[in-house]
């Protein structure tokens, strides 16, 4: 079988080596050793200073919404957040969850991130802050997002939680924004099992953050604020440096991987518009289809073959009832019906993906 991802699994004598020093230590949680030199790692590895290890990626963003403020009530009325209908259902939920109210703006056709054009029609006494998704690891027009919100005085948080390692003229993505999140789920480029990540611009807003996630706890007799178990564990740590350790290897696996589909799919496949000054991390391979029953009728060819592509992101979250938005998304609602994400992952055999795919054409 050929699923869509797969988990990167290292060496277990690595991995096995970072277990012993849990056993050393006795430590398996609240910022131990383990955390803490993932956490400086990630720094060095990434680019970036102001990092907070987290225990999924859909706290990260709900940490980030706190420690930013956004959560707040305006004029005793819920506040909103404008972001993308084209991203994964936990960009919007979350949000809901948190008392904010998700506006959606709709897409760029091309780079199928949010559109800056959109954004500002969609502002409103109420709105706190901009939450775009660099869908599938391409950077959003980060420059023409930061002129909005600079204008009406917002917040930006970034949902990378695709765009682990992309750089962006140079530097890195997660730099952008008053805040960066990350995933690190078991399918990610890098995981740690399950956990997440957030970059911060201000170290102030990390401050707070990691009070935050312990509970709002800062000494044992301490409690300076409402706050959330959101730590991440020394077993999670565990996991996530050593692949870490072996993140070069993954990476030109997948390179070969994305090269290997972007020259020999069919050219009726319309590709992503990669952002011109990204360094990309090939994290996804995404196509778009003429049409939704040739979406279908690719899906039921290739699961014949044992091979199960996914339709990533569908539906298009405007369509979802409990997140009360009934602003039509045309062009989100046209590429998340036509959109399917080919296998990538290391190991992955695309060679038999795209022999399988031309069977059909």
């Amino acid at each position: 079988m050929i699923p869509v991802t797969k988990p990167y699994l290292p060496s277990r004598e690595k991995l096995n080596r970072y277990l012993d020093d849990i056993y050393d230590s006795n430590v398996l949680t609240n910022n131990g050793p383990l955390v803490q030199t993932l956490t400086s790692r990630l720094e060095d590895f990434l680019e970036v200073e102001n990092l907070l290890l987290v225990s999924n990626g859909t706290l990260a963003l709900q940490i980030a919404y706190r420690a930013l403020g956004i959560n707040k009530l305006v004029d005793r009325k819920p506040a909103e957040a404008i972001t993308t209908p084209f991203t994964f259902i936990a960009t919007a939920s979350s949000l809901k969850w948190d008392g904010i109210q998700p506006s959606f703006s709709d897409i760029d056709p091309e780079s199928w991130c949010i559109a800056p054009e959109s954004i500002e029609a969609q502002i409103t006494l109420q709105t706190r802050a901009i939450i775009p998704v660099h869908v599938f690891g391409n950077a959003c027009d980060v420059e023409a997002i930061g002129r909005i919100a600079h204008k009406y005085n917002l917040k930006v948080i970034y949902d990378a939680s695709h765009a682990f390692g992309v750089k962006y003229k140079g530097e890195s993505l997660l730099k952008q924004g008053d805040a960066a999140t990350l995933s690190f789920h078991a399918t990610k480029l890098f995981h740690t099992g399950e956990g997440g990540a957030i970059v911060f611009k201000r170290q102030e807003d990390l401050e707070r953050a990691r009070k935050m996630i312990n509970f709002g706890i800062t000494a044992p007799e301490s409690m300076e604020e409402i706050g959330i178990n959101a730590k991440m564990s020394e077993l999670q740590a565990a996991m996530g440096l050593s692949v870490l350790d072996e993140m070069q290897d993954n990476l030109r696996a997948r390179k070969k991987a994305w090269e290997g589909y972007y020259q020999k799919v069919p050219s009726h496949f319309t590709k992503q518009k990669i952002n011109k000054n990204i360094t990309y991390n090939y994290a996804y391979f995404p196509v778009m289809l003429k049409n939704q029953d040739e979406v279908k009728k690719l899906l039921l060819f290739l699961a014949e073959k044992n091979i199960f592509p996914r339709r990533y992101f569908y539906p298009s979250l405007e369509s979802v009832k409990f997140l009360e938005n009934e602003k039509p998304m045309p062009v989100s609602a046209s590429v998340s019906s036509r959109i399917l994400c080919l296998p990538l992952y290391f190991g992955c055999d695309f060679e038999r993906v795209v022999d399988s795919i031309w069977r059909l054409y």
